[in-house]
């Protein structure tokens, strides 16, 4: 007998028998269970052959159904395995991939829109003139219009964390980290200023930064005694953020989401060159607003590039 013969044996079916009933390849089983999503019944320790129950056929179609989603290997296993103990939680799991995929089609599809727009040079040109602080101009495109304007920031004293990592991982770590150094500020006299992220270097599906999360604090004396004694394992430091002319547009949560928030950046980008302008620092996300009590329309960051005075 071959491990492709689709004789079943014992009650159990070859792999190619099994592949047949599920409509599945053979090499598609053995991936599924490499990645430990679908294991054979059993294994001839001899020849190696793989076994199957006709059982496992649902649970092999549904792999596979979960797969034409483009849903992650580690999530289809998450719902795959809650269907044997609790189908309604496996449904709510699949229901909230689903939700966010969507967001991704449709910011997906607003960018495909704006790219559209800019290749066949349908994107209205901007106006305003340069000035100083309060100056303003506007970008237009597919995610509407963006309102460019300019402001002076002091220097400020911050708690300060770094990390590499792509775009992916960015929402939960800025979340994550902002939230550690807020706790330090609160043992440093307060904050002094709305948190901010800096990125040293593009952040996107390929590129990890590195980011940079920064609370201003209150109490720079008590920031370097916390930093020292609690946030050194976690990477916390204490640096100076110097004074800054910033041109920035004001973007709603919504906006944040990536890759949508690429728009923004670019309309400040596409503002600070038309008017020869330089920029003289890493650009930075400024979250003024509380996030969690934030609707999905309400204003809550500015992204801004810091320029010559």
């Amino acid at each position: 007998m071959t491990e492709d013969d689709p004789v079943a044996t014992d009650d159990l079916l070859t792999i190619g028998a099994f592949a047949a009933r599920a409509r599945l390849s053979a090499k598609a089983l053995r991936l599924y269970d490499r990645l430990g999503l679908l294991a054979p019944a059993y294994v001839d320790e001899l020849t190696g052959y793989r076994y199957y129950r006709s059982d496992q056929v649902e649970r092999a179609r549904l792999v596979a159904l979960l797969r034409q989603l483009d849903m992650p290997l580690a999530r289809v296993a998450e719902i795959v395995e809650a269907v044997g103990t609790d189908g309604a939680l496996a449904a709510e799991r699949l229901a909230a991939y689903w939700a966010g995929a969507e967001e991704r089609f449709a910011s997906q599809r607003a960018l495909v829109g704006y790219l559209r727009g800019r290749l066949t040079g349908r994107d209205p040109a901007m106006d305003g003139t340069n000035g100083t602080n309060g100056s303003k101009g506007t970008d237009a495109g597919a995610y509407g219009t963006f309102v460019v304007e300019t402001a002076d920031t002091a220097a400020q004293v911050v708690l300060t964390q770094a990390r590499h990592l792509l775009v992916d991982e960015l929402p939960a770590w800025i979340g994550a980290s902002l939230g550690r150094l807020e706790e330090g500020a609160a043992a440093s006299g307060g904050t002094a200023g709305a948190p901010f992220v800096v990125y040293h270097s593009e952040v996107s599906l390929e590129s990890d930064g590195p980011a940079e999360s920064c609370v201003p604090v209150a109490d720079p004396d008590a920031a370097r005694r916390w930093a020292a004694e609690r946030g050194r394992a976690q990477g916390a430091g204490v640096r100076v953020e110097p004074a800054r002319r910033l041109v920035y547009t004001r973007i709603t949560k919504a906006q944040v989401a990536y890759p949508q928030i690429a728009a923004a950046f670019e309309a400040v980008e596409r503002w600070i060159a038309a008017r020869g302008l330089e920029v003289v620092g890493p650009c930075r996300e400024v979250y003024f607003a509380d996030w969690d009590a934030a609707g999905p329309e309400d204003p809550v960051c500015d992204v801004a590039f810091p320029v010559a005075s």
